[in-house]
């Protein structure tokens, strides 16, 4: 049902290359400072905490995944449908709907919150820590899951503010939770000397920021998508978790291969090989973000367009997006494979252990960045297309069915180097896959 009135919107402009950029920068830029303060966060640990509570952080990392795999999934595949009706001219169903699924955003925060605590020794101990590392844990995921409503909507808010034609305040709010963030690991790590505690709680207020102005976004809003009474089913959040359930695979599955990661190097080296693997992995993602930044901010732009029928212009997004794309992968690998060294030394003195095998990872594991961003694009693109299971194939193939596979094997023969060859190996045979989705799909 449209009410009639003609909405002027951003995601209904004729794209060309500099223009598509310019509406997905804000993304781009908001997904690069998130990883810019997960990494802050992480350093901040190592130098004035310890290495232990370094290894802390990537045990109980599963469960984080697992809270913004699920703000994710609701997030894209609602950001779909509500770009969809958007483009059909239907802005007040796109309102109701929307508002439901932030509704139901906040209900879900709140129970992963109390189960979540109430069994937390249990889900330490299950995730692999050993006494050295339990009471880091424990700490650390304590704090962070009395945060999970707002985890949740700073997820959701990025993705729809940016539906809303508005990537600017996406951005604003991406950059702000990052600042506050770092200015409060400082306070509470340095100057109040509260060690572990102190991170948890600086990244959880830093969640706070996206979700309180979210909100009040969308309650001062009166035209375009606002908060509105919404028609209470389950259709539509049904359909969103079916269309974004590739990034719930996709983050559940980082949060299983996460754990493995661990438990290898745990076997292999000790704590010092899971300090290690967290600052590979950890890397790994802040050097990510560029691609899921830019996949972010175009996919209202594809879901519009398909809601609009618009094909040529739908094509003509698809064919700038491949080639920024392409660029970008060579950039990242070229920083990631030459700046391998100083990237561990933020992290961990040079000439320690925990320095060393990092840096020997650093000599492989760069081959990733050659093929993780288009995989990290097609699961986004068919996301955006409301074709969630070749999306959900695609993130499960990357990030779960054969780093899993590989990691069996690997060390195995390799040792150290099997763990580091994981990844690389999975992400390209990935590709090959994606790209066959796509000449499969090149019609549509």
């Amino acid at each position: 049902m449209s009410d009639g009135r003609c909405i002027e919107n951003p995601l209904s402009q004729d794209f060309t290359i500099k223009s598509l950029l310019k509406f997905a920068f804000p993304t781009i830029l908001m997904m690069i400072f998130m990883g810019l303060y997960t990494i802050v966060d992480t350093i901040f640990v190592s130098r004035f905490v310890g290495t232990n509570a370094l290894s802390a952080l990537n045990i109980v990392c599963p469960v984080i995944n697992l809270i913004v795999g699920f703000g994710t999934m609701l997030a894209t595949g609602g950001s779909a449908i509500v770009a969809r009706e958007m483009g059909a001219g239907e802005h007040i169903r796109a309102s109701q709907d929307f508002t439901l699924i932030i509704v139901a955003g906040v209900l879900s925060g709140i129970l992963v919150a109390v189960f979540g605590t109430f069994f937390i020794d249990r889900i330490v101990w299950g995730l692999g820590a050993n006494s050295t590392l339990f009471s880091y844990c424990k700490e650390y995921l304590l704090i962070l899951l009395l945060f999970a409503p707002a985890s949740i909507l700073q997820v959701l808010f990025q993705n729809l503010i940016v539906t809303a034609g508005q990537p600017g305040i996406g951005m604003v709010l991406g950059v702000s939770a990052g600042v506050v963030n770092v200015l409060l690991d400082y306070l509470f790590m340095v100057i109040l000397q509260m060690g572990i505690k102190g991170a948890a709680l600086g990244t959880g207020i830093g969640y706070m920021i996206p979700a309180v102005i979210g909100i009040l976004f969308f309650f001062i809003r009166n035209d375009g998508l606002y908060f509105r009474k919404p028609t209470i089913g389950s259709s539509v959040l049904i359909e969103s978790c079916a269309n974004g359930v590739s990034e719930m695979v996709s983050q559940a599955a980082t949060a299983v291969t996460t754990f493995l990661f661990n438990r290898v190097m745990m076997k292999l080296l000790g704590e010092h090989g899971v300090a290690a693997v967290t600052i590979i992995l950890y890397t790994q993602f802040l050097l990510s973000t560029l691609y899921i930044g830019f996949s972010m901010g175009v996919a209202p732009v594809i879901s519009y367009n398909c809601g609009k029928q618009d094909w040529k212009q739908l094509k003509n997004v698809f064919i700038i997006c491949v080639r920024f794309i392409g660029i970008i992968s060579l950039s990242v690998w070229g920083i990631a494979f030459g700046f391998g060294s100083s990237l561990v030394q933020i992290f961990s003195e040079k000439g320690t252990s925990v320095y060393e095998i990092a840096r020997n990872g650093f000599l492989i594991f760069p081959f990733a960045f050659l093929f993780c961003g288009w995989n990290i694009f097609t699961s986004a693109m068919f996301t955006a297309l409301s074709n969630g299971k070749l999306s959900a194939f695609l993130s499960f193939l990357r990030t779960f069915g054969l780093i899993t596979m590989l990691l069996m094997i690997l060390p195995e023969v390799f040792g150290v180097t099997g763990v580091w060859l994981a990844v690389p190996i999975a992400e390209a045979l990935t590709m090959i896959v994606a790209l066959f989705f796509l000449y499969q799909n090149r019609e549509k």
